[in-house]
């Protein structure tokens, strides 16, 4: 039954809504302009910032309800499960089986996915407040969107390491980290070599 949920999980993360949107709204593919990116930051910058917004909402919303996945139908509610399914909406954005397994950042559908696990895990609510207030502090100081969301990452790893929470959500928080690097090594490039765009 896990892996069913799991396999949901990742077909909702699918869901390429910048794609959509962009395919919607002015007859593109969103990946041709700007960054080449489905998510929210080059929606904004390619549609318009409010489209921009409702990228990021539909993002954040398909990782937000995947964790509640396993409240609903698994009577054993162990942390392992949320775990799984929570990475494979995750996985499902970042590597989307309706773009050929290309997609986005996942920064929008993680942060779902962690607000979603601190309705869950409460204690999580700190880690979590932390690293959105470092996010707001980099963006607005730096104006780089991804600077900003790898210290977030960065920050929410590091957290949840001192929280009261099992040791599957512990490793999950890493694992989170660890995909927003791996899907920002470009945007690293171009802060070393200041090339990245500011937003």
């Amino acid at each position: 039954m896990i892996f069913l949920i799991c396999f949901f999980a990742y077909i909702i993360g699918s869901l390429p809504f910048g794609y959509i949107i962009g395919k919607i709204i002015k007859g593109i593919d969103i990946r041709d302009f700007g960054s080449g990116n489905i998510g929210a930051t080059n929606t904004a910058r390619v549609l318009g910032k409010k489209w921009g917004i409702l990228v990021f909402f539909l993002d954040f919303f398909k990782g937000f309800i995947s964790p509640f996945l396993v409240s609903l139908v698994v009577k054993e509610k162990l942390p392992v499960y949320y775990i799984l399914v929570s990475l494979s909406a995750i996985a499902g954005h970042n590597w989307s089986l309706f773009l050929k397994f290309r997609g986005g950042k996942g920064v929008a559908t993680s942060v779902g996915v962690i607000a979603g696990l601190s309705w869950i895990y409460p204690t999580l609510t700190i880690s979590f407040s932390l690293a959105f207030a470092l996010w707001l502090a980099m963006f607005f100081a730096f104006r780089y969107v991804s600077l900003a969301s790898l210290i977030a990452g960065a920050s929410f790893f590091g957290a949840t390491l001192f929280l009261k929470v099992p040791y599957e959500i512990k490793f999950f928080s890493f694992l989170v980290f660890l995909f927003i690097l791996i899907r920002h090594k470009k945007n690293i490039k171009n802060l070393i070599s200041e090339k990245e765009l500011r937003f």
